[in-house]
């Protein structure tokens, strides 16, 4: 199909890794395992939190559903790149980078809410312990991680279809190994001034909102924690709640770095490096922080573990 003496761009060329040419085999070595580990990970703390009755609670529910997030928001571009470092043709049909972009949006938009609904459990927990089955229940907790998806859901379709609404006649090469917002408007023909604002707007509430939600939260809890008389108190109230700061640092640093920049500092490069951490390093760190930190966890690991092997014994 052409417009004048262009032609509208049927699918898109990945040129995220063209400068390393000579090393995407060791690149692909040192990914798949690091991808297989995050999975095999995310499944064991996933299959623990189900199997154990003693991590039935509001603050493991949201951990198991995080893992599952993670384990699928990996899944919408790790494999696709492992596969794109051993082809010799990197595309993606214009169709496919349209739902990669929005299934990458709405999980990570969600990932964003979910870290703030996990700041309130922590919250309540630390500053209404008596009362915390009751304002945690699973009606709450279910209703919570619904609202973030929900708005996820409604951010990834509202970005992806002002996205893609856009021409694409001029260039079909991605600077990028997966279709992320920046990467593919910069090879859009023309964009108004109004998408992009209302694309960084999107972003900024996206990032600030739940951002600013876990800081009250954790503005009340460390008021809380400062009124505990005993040292030994207040360190254990606080670890209950480091596991999920180093996330939260870690998520919203990187997030932060690529969508809340103006446009004349967008460096393909460094976005590709950044990129990679939080598409494979961060959701490989994120369980390892959560479980190998936390003894109940493990306590429960163990227990599980015994009940599998006892059959065979």
């Amino acid at each position: 199909m052409e417009q004048g003496n262009e032609t509208l761009v049927r699918e898109f060329v990945f040129l995220g890794f063209s400068s390393l040419a000579g090393l995407q085999w060791l690149l692909f070595i040192a990914f798949l395992p690091l991808y297989l580990f995050t999975l095999g990970t995310n499944a064991i703390i996933i299959s623990t939190i189900v199997l154990d009755r003693a991590l039935h609670s509001p603050m493991y529910f949201f951990l198991a559903v995080l893992s599952c997030s993670e384990t699928c928001y990996t899944f919408v571009i790790v494999p696709k790149m492992l596969v794109d470092l051993l082809a010799q043709k990197k595309t993606i049909s214009f169709l496919g980078c349209a739902i990669q972009m929005f299934t990458f949006l709405f999980l990570g938009c969600s990932h964003s809410f979910l870290l703030a609904a996990m700041g309130y459990d922590r919250y309540v927990a630390i500053c209404n312990p008596l009362r915390y089955t009751e304002l945690m229940g699973p009606r709450v907790c279910v209703g919570l991680v619904g609202a973030a998806c929900a708005c996820g859901f409604t951010i990834a379709q509202i970005i992806t279809s002002l996205v893609f609404h856009l021409p694409f006649r001029s260039s079909n090469q991605l600077h990028h190994f997966f279709c992320d917002i920046a990467p593919v408007l910069k090879v859009a023909s023309h964009h108004s001034r109004l998408s992009q604002l209302v694309i960084f707007m999107i972003g900024v509430f996206v990032l600030v909102i739940p951002l600013l939600l876990i800081l009250v939260s954790y503005i009340r809890i460390i008021s809380a924690i400062l009124k505990i008389p005993s040292s030994t108190g207040r360190y254990k109230a606080f670890s209950t709640c480091a596991s999920h700061l180093i996330v939260v640092t870690v998520h919203y640093g990187c997030a932060s770095f690529i969508y809340l920049r103006p446009k004349s500092s967008y460096s393909s490069s460094q976005d590709t490096l950044i990129s990679v951490s939080y598409t494979i390093l961060t959701p490989l760190f994120n369980p390892m922080i959560y479980s190998l930190r936390n003894k109940e966890f493990k306590s429960a690991l163990r227990r599980v573990m015994g009940q599998i092997s006892y059959p065979f014994n």
